[in-house]
């Protein structure tokens, strides 16, 4: 028997951010979980393996009436998974960048492929077109597999037709083998140094800054990470983390990739981690994490697999002071070895769920 095709969509398993990375292996990883040997192709909002170019809203809208090369080429699939890039099934990027992966998905049921919303965070929508495209995908998507509880509500509400609660697909990707040991790496992030939507970045930086003090005159040994790594683009942890190590004196690790940064992780005591995707790239090889959170995205996901505590940097309060107690937490790794385990669970009932659809 052939191997199946699956087509993943928006993770592109080249991306300068590692969150990215680990989306498209871990979605791939989940779903040879589920169906064995496959095929596996990747398209995202660049040069992917379509044989042309996505094109405009008006090119996408078009070819659902009038089919042509990319509608060829989704036919050729036995099951596409769309991602929506983890966390972009919601209006709060904006209008166009929701269209454009409506526009995609409508495409692949234009082609009468399967197409499966992977574990992914679901809404907010807040717009009244928002609304109704979310609601309109829901409906009609083989299964819906909400990676934390408050998006498998949303999908429920909105009327999913077949809906799973499930968890993130880091926890699909094996175990890497353990690197050299490390006591606290802290992950500082490129975009929230600098102004951006989501934080203060003065007070992050300074949040930082004490952080790494506080580190220091405990006495223990600070490694500075990079999980978004060097690119033109400005998000960007690379030129912040580096400059950080020069000026404090601290090694800095700069990943290659996936397998790179997790094998550092293994061999941490704890880290403290400013991306969603290095505290799970943490968490899943079993290393207590400390999430700097930046969005709502983080703790509901981090409640669904059991891990207490999360320091949201939208917060007033003292961040230092709640960071410094959770990172001498005790009984902190075999609570991270716990959660490890409940969300292989997870990703083994959704592996169940996808082998039913095709």
């Amino acid at each position: 028997m052939a191997a199946r095709r699956v087509l993943i969509l928006w993770a592109e398993p080249g991306s300068t951010n590692l969150g990215v990375r680990v989306l498209a292996q871990g979605t791939a990883a989940l779903a040879r979980q589920a169906l064995g040997e496959i095929e596996v192709e990747h398209q995202g909002y660049g040069p992917g393996d379509s044989p042309v170019a996505l094109g405009s809203q008006k090119r996408m809208a078009a070819r659902l009436v009038r089919p042509d090369a990319v509608i060829e080429w989704l036919r050729g699939f036995d099951l596409v998974l769309d991602t929506r890039a983890g966390d972009s099934f919601a209006d709060i990027y904006g209008g166009p960048r929701h269209r454009r992966m409506t526009l995609m998905y409508e495409a692949v049921r234009r082609a009468g492929v399967p197409v499966v919303l992977a574990p992914q965070t679901v809404g907010p929508f807040d717009t009244r077109q928002g609304r109704w495209l979310g609601r309109r995908t829901l409906r009609s998507a083989a299964l819906t597999m909400a990676r934390d509880t408050r998006s498998f509500e949303t999908a429920r509400a909105l009327g999913a037709r077949r809906s799973l609660l499930t968890t993130d697909v880091c926890f699909a990707l094996p175990r890497p083998e353990r690197a050299d040991d490390l006591d606290v790496v802290l992950n500082v992030s490129g975009l929230l140094w600098g102004p951006n939507p989501h934080v203060d970045h003065q007070r992050y930086q300074a949040v930082v800054r004490q952080l790494l003090q506080r580190l220091q005159q405990d006495g223990r040994s600070v490694t500075l990470l990079a999980h978004v790594i060097d690119s033109p683009l400005p998000d960007n942890d690379v030129p912040v983390v580096r400059a950080l190590g020069e000026e404090l004196g601290l090694p800095v690790v700069v990943p290659t990739d996936v397998a790179d940064v997790r094998a550092c992780l293994s061999g941490a005591r704890v880290l403290l981690g400013s991306r969603m995707h290095a505290c799970l790239n943490a968490l899943s090889v079993g290393t207590p994490t400390v999430p700097l959170a930046y969005s709502r995205k983080f703790k509901p996901l981090l409640d669904r697999i059991g891990w207490p505590g999360t320091v949201d940097l939208r917060d007033d309060g003292d961040l230092v002071g709640r960071a410094m107690t959770m990172v001498d937490a005790p009984g902190a790794q075999e609570r991270a070895l716990e959660v490890r385990g409940r969300a292989q669970a997870d990703i083994a009932v959704a592996a169940d769920a996808l082998a039913g659809v095709v």
